[in-house]
């Protein structure tokens, strides 16, 4: 797909998908990460018995780490790349800021999927194609391990959200699960969703592990005033008159580093 492609159909579908976005070495160097979270203990498993308290211990596991800039220099650098920088400013629009950076892992064979739900239920915005997820494949995402679903159109209409009894933490809806279109990633690649765009994940019945970062952008104009105040003050800006690579949230540039960092990883 073209460029112009790409942005027709975020826009008309509230997503597109851009395949080869990191070469294998770079996902290397991400998956090394992944795999120092866990021998560190800080990969948390958000699935509960049913209650939305309860831990699932022994049963079904969904795994997930939020935030990452600040366990990973690597994870840090990544918005910041060209080609990260590149896209999101042709899907939402300039200036942009890095909203959310998270980590969901499915262990092989019983790893727990995601309820269906939109972004926007917990963000917001007035306007969600001006919001969007990169959720980017550390692993091969496939139909068997739980990949995205999607339902195409899904953010011109906002659904209803009630409480996940299976998450710790999560809300759930209920779109039109028949219209859902199976997004099949190849590690290295991509999947943008607006804020709106309806979406889950499946149960990993495979024999590997599955690993995707998300990581969410949002555009100036739907930053509410105390966004980044305060305890909110690590959400740096990607591009605009207020972006300085990291320098002013960080306390370094970290801008242009992202390969190199993967390179000596």
């Amino acid at each position: 797909m073209s460029r112009q492609d790409h942005l027709e159909a975020f826009t008309q579908n509230g997503y597109c998908v851009i395949a080869d976005l990191f070469d294998p070495n770079e996902i290397r160097a991400l998956r090394r990460e992944v795999d120092r979270f866990q021998t560190e203990g800080l990969v948390k498993n958000v699935r509960t018995r049913g209650d939305g308290e309860t831990p699932d211990e022994g049963g079904k596991a969904n795994l997930q780490l939020i935030p990452l800039f600040d366990k990973s220099d690597l994870i840090r650098s990544l918005p910041f790349d060209d080609r990260v920088v590149t896209i999101i400013s042709r899907l939402i629009g300039d200036p942009f800021l890095l909203h959310l950076d998270q980590l969901f892992l499915k262990p092989a064979n019983f790893g727990a999927g995601t309820s269906w739900h939109q972004d926007n239920a917990y963000f917001k915005i007035g306007n969600p194609l001006k919001g969007t997820a990169m959720w980017l494949a550390i692993d091969d995402a496939t139909e068997e391990n739980g990949t995205l679903r999607l339902v195409p159109g899904s953010h011109r209409t906002t659904y209803p959200h009630e409480r996940d009894p299976f998450s710790n933490h999560h809300i759930r809806c209920y779109p039109p699960e028949e219209q859902a279109q199976t997004i099949e990633v190849a590690a290295g690649g991509a999947a943008f969703f607006c804020y709106g765009t309806a979406h889950s994940t499946g149960d990993n019945h495979s024999s590997e592990s599955r690993t995707g970062m998300a990581f969410h952008f949002l555009h100036s104009d739907h930053t509410a005033d105390d966004l980044v105040a305060g305890d909110r003050d690590r959400r740096p800006w990607i591009t605009g008159p207020q972006a300085a690579g990291g320098l002013k949230e960080y306390g370094v540039d970290v801008r242009g580093s992202f390969q190199q960092l993967c390179e000596t990883a």
